[in-house]
């Protein structure tokens, strides 16, 4: 069984989307998607530095279009469930039939902004925590006033609140927490800090027809799989200002029978936490275009198999 997953913002790097645009056609499609959201996608892809595309306006936007542009290349593939990490459940959205291409980037377009003009009210961000157990982690977490915003599992929690909190963070470890990394990203995503962006995003809604998904959509907001289009759209403009639970995805994943996982461009953050929390399921991220025959093996093998 396949699962097919789309990673979120911080897995941008400077120049990643250069060699997917040298497939057939693969050029034209992010222009032609540019156009349609006002953004220059194909600059910020391949030329753009790392403070550029660390901009979440730019960032998000940028992600989805690579998740997108790297499952197509793919060719007619039928995951048995779909899943993405924050804005990766855009993209997801998207690989379900939810919602079509570009309505799918002129959603994240307005994500993206509103929640670029959230961060601007306070100096926010988030720093992951390496190891510890949850339940003390959360409880610290909870005393320096931040948010575990992100419970992604495998021994990782991601802290989320002002640069002062996160500053006590890194001085004051949970125990048993070996690193505090702070992220490249420009806010405390995922917490009551993006509540502007909520209104933003339930206005652009009004406007979008989505579609029941034709796979499993596994939501992040607490593991379940959601049947309609319409709840999936609830669910993704809800989960900027609420915490993303990967840990739940993971555990949905293996009582679902999944026996593969592919993560779309720019895959490896997704793929690292499924190797270490998903023992006996086959993992591969798609980084370049280089991974795509291994990709294309490991669905033919797994993708509406039973475990």
């Amino acid at each position: 069984m396949l699962v097919l997953v789309a990673p979120g913002q911080g897995a941008q790097t400077p120049g990643f989307l250069t060699p997917w645009l040298d497939l057939p056609g693969a050029a034209d499609r992010v222009g032609a998607w540019s156009e349609a959201i006002g953004l220059d996608l194909i600059h910020y892809g391949t030329k753009a530095d790392a403070e550029e595309i660390r901009d979440t306006a730019v960032a998000q936007p940028l992600l989805v279009a690579a998740g997108l542009l790297s499952a197509a290349a793919l060719g007619e593939v039928v995951p048995d469930a779909v899943a993405g990490h924050s804005v990766g459940e855009i993209t997801a959205a998207a690989f379900a039939g939810v919602l079509d291409d570009t309505a799918a980037l002129r959603l994240v377009r307005t994500r993206g902004l509103a929640m670029a003009e959230a961060s601007a009210v306070t100096r926010t961000g988030m720093s992951a925590l390496l190891g510890g157990d949850p339940e003390v982690t959360t409880r610290h977490l909870e005393k320096l006033g931040l948010t575990p915003a992100n419970v992604n599992g495998a021994g990782q929690i991601v802290a989320a609140g002002t640069m002062e909190q996160l500053a006590a963070l890194a001085e004051d470890k949970p125990e048993g927490v070996r690193r505090v990394v702070p992220l490249q990203v420009a806010g405390a995503f995922h917490t009551h800090h993006m509540a502007p962006a909520v209104a933003k995003l339930e206005e652009a809604a009004q406007g979008l027809a989505p579609a029941d998904p034709k796979v499993v959509y596994v939501s992040n907001k607490d593991g379940l799989t959601v049947a309609t289009g319409a709840d999936v759209v609830t669910r993704l403009v809800g989960q900027v200002a609420n915490p993303v639970r990967w840990d739940l995805c993971m555990e949905t994943f293996q009582r679902l029978g999944a026996t593969a996982l592919v993560e779309v461009c720019p895959g490896g953050t997704l793929t690292g936490i499924a190797k270490r929390a998903l023992p006996g399921v086959k993992a591969l991220a798609l980084k370049t275009p280089d991974d795509l025959d291994a990709a294309r093996a490991l669905i033919a093998e797994h993708a509406g198999a039973a475990s």
